[in-house]
């Protein structure tokens, strides 16, 4: 099984309300991706960090291997919630895959 990992930080302009409307954008458009993409085997994403966080989202998600990573990467659905609902509303993403 691998691992993704993704932190990410929201842009600073986005007011308070803005940031709450992102990131139910982006929990629905990426958890939605269960059962759509092959090989992935769990996602979820995490909103509501403590106080002490210095990221905005969490996304840990599992796939049955490298390849259906690669594959996730690419997928069209993906893609599609990368650049309508994460990508134009993040200025920060750090990334962790591993083997688990």
């Amino acid at each position: 099984m691998v691992k993704h990992v993704i932190l990410w930080k929201l842009k600073d302009e986005l007011s308070a309300e803005e940031k709450v409307k992102v990131k139910a954008g982006i929990k629905a458009g990426l958890e939605g991706l269960k059962g759509v993409v092959p090989g992935l085997e769990s996602i979820v994403v995490r909103t509501e960090g403590l106080a002490s966080s210095n990221a905005d989202v969490m996304l840990d998600s599992a796939f049955t291997d490298e390849a259906a990573l690669k594959g996730y990467a690419v997928h069209p659905a993906h893609v599609e919630v990368a650049n309508t609902k994460v990508r134009p509303f993040t200025q920060t993403r750090l990334c962790l895959d591993f083997n688990d």
